[in-house]
Parts: structure tokens; C-alpha cells; sequence
């Protein structure tokens, strides 16, 4: 009895923490709201299956695409509400050929430079692909970024938004970037505090960055509405429409709280191959 009395201390604590955070994040020009009745249905959202392994690519997208509208619906939100980026990071492109065969569009890759040994190739063959960056950036990799992908969702620090303000400006790209915000503090994870996120917003529209959204990555052992319900608050107050958050444990919590993109790889593509590590 008393192990369990600890451990509800402790979860207590972090989401008393979180709250606080959030507290100090909604200090400025809105306040928050409560959410929607849909959204507290959505903490008890059972966690989606993982695809059955002998499930095809094109089966996993519509058993994702079908739950999506579902979830949607259930949320009090149109059915095409939430778009999915399929994550292709350390799948090759024979693994991304039956995505594109049964109509996915909107992909995404953790590193520039394993994107752009994949997708050169399969834009030419499809020209309408989205392609979204969603893993930490370097700034000697923003040129070949700018030049590959159409929105960066990590852009974190002062001096990456320059350098890709600048790059967009040379090469004469639009592309969309969203604010990566660190909703749990983590010292291991990309982004920026929340409380120092609308200053950082507003300092990269002032250098020409056309930032449409925000993105965050809840702590794996935090509940990830509390997380998701402050980036929200973070965007609304900052007049951004675009959330990406979600991934293939918790999407459906998110989209109930208001996400409009949400990240899965796992699900579509089965486990991450093993390959050598590295940044962006």
C-alpha cells in the first residue's frame, strides 16, 4: 500500500509541476480555457495496436486513416481535421514505394541527410509529396534542408531561425517552420521553454520566418494531454493554427486535444531499422 501511496506522490507532483508550467506559460494576451468536453473523454482513449506483422503497408495507412476520422468525429472535429506525416526515418525507399502507391503524401524524416539520399528520387516521381523535417537540425545542414524539405517542425534557437531565414531568402523557398517547444523541461530533448516561447515566435516572424505551428514531444512518463493541452495554449495565444503532436502511442489523445498533424512511423512501417546514429 504504501509502494502505491509513492508512486501516486510522485505522479501527482510531476502534473502539479506541469500545471504550474502552464500557469506561468498562459501569462500574456489570452487565458486558458478548459477543454472541450471531448477532450476529457480523450485521457482514457485506449493506446492504439501495434500493426500485426504480417499487415501490409497500405493496411496499416488505412486502419490509421479510418481510426483518425473516427477519433476526429469523436472530438467534435470535422473527419479530415488531422493530417498524417507518415515517418519514414531509417526505412528505405523500397519501404516508402507502397505508402506513395496507396495514396500518403505527407511524409517525415528525422535527418537531412539520409532524406536526401531517399527522396530527390521519388519527388521527381511525385511531385505533389510533403516532406516534413522532425528531428533536431543542424545549422551546417539548413542549406541542404531549405533545398529538400517543405516545413521544418524543430526550429528551436535564435540562431538556426536566422540561418534558415537567410537560406529561404537565397533560394528563394517558402518554407513553413513551426516552433519546437519543450513542454517538459527535459534536459536531453530540442526546444524552447515554454515561457520563453512567445518571445522566441515572435522574434523569428520579425526576421521573415514563416513559422504556421508548433511541435512538441511529451516525456514518456508524464501524461501527455497536460502536455498537449499547453502547446495548444502556447499556439492560440500566438494566432498559429498548425499542431503537430501525437506519435503512434498517444495520437489519439492528441488529436482530441486539438492537433492537426500527427507523427507515426511505427505503425505504418513497422520497427526502425538499426543503423548509426547521428543529428540532422
Amino acid at each position: 500500500r504504501s509502494v502505491r501511496k509513492t508512486s501516486a506522490g510522485r505522479a501527482g507532483a510531476r502534473a502539479g509541476a506541469l500545471r504550474r508550467r502552464a500557469k506561468l506559460a498562459s501569462v500574456g494576451t489570452v487565458s486558458s480555457r478548459a477543454p472541450a468536453p471531448a477532450t476529457r473523454h480523450a485521457m482514457s482513449l485506449p493506446r492504439p495496436a501495434e500493426p500485426a506483422p504480417t499487415a501490409s503497408i497500405a493496411d496499416n495507412l488505412a486502419r490509421l486513416r479510418a481510426r483518425l476520422r473516427e477519433v476526429a468525429l469523436d472530438a467534435g472535429r470535422p473527419a479530415d481535421a488531422v493530417a498524417l506525416t507518415a515517418v519514414a526515418k531509417t526505412h528505405p525507399a523500397a519501404a516508402v514505394e507502397p505508402a506513395l502507391a496507396a495514396g500518403q503524401r505527407l511524409f517525415g524524416e528525422n535527418r537531412v541527410q539520409e532524406a536526401a539520399a531517399k527522396w530527390p528520387a521519388l519527388k521527381r516521381r511525385y511531385a505533389d509529396v510533403e516532406l516534413h523535417l522532425v528531428g533536431p537540425l543542424q545549422t551546417n545542414k539548413a542549406q541542404l534542408a531549405v533545398a529538400l524539405f517543405d516545413v521544418v517542425e524543430t526550429v528551436d534557437r535564435p540562431r538556426l531561425a536566422r540561418i534558415l531565414a537567410r537560406e529561404c531568402a537565397a533560394q528563394g523557398r517558402r518554407v513553413e517552420c513551426f516552433v519546437q517547444v519543450n513542454t517538459g523541461a527535459e534536459p536531453q530533448k530540442s526546444g524552447v521553454a515554454p515561457g520563453a516561447a512567445d518571445a522566441f515566435i515572435a522574434a523569428c516572424r520579425d526576421i521573415g520566418l514563416d513559422v504556421t505551428g508548433l511541435m512538441c514531444i511529451p516525456p514518456v512518463d508524464e501524461e501527455p494531454s497536460l502536455h498537449f493541452a499547453l502547446l495548444r495554449m502556447i499556439a492560440e495565444r500566438n494566432g498559429l493554427a498548425k499542431l503537430s503532436m501525437g506519435m503512434s502511442a498517444d495520437f489519439e489523445i492528441a488529436v482530441a486535444f486539438g492537433a492537426t498533424h500527427v507523427r507515426i512511423g511505427t505503425a505504418i512501417f513497422g520497427p526502425r531499422r538499426v543503423r548509426e546514429g547521428g543529428s540532422a
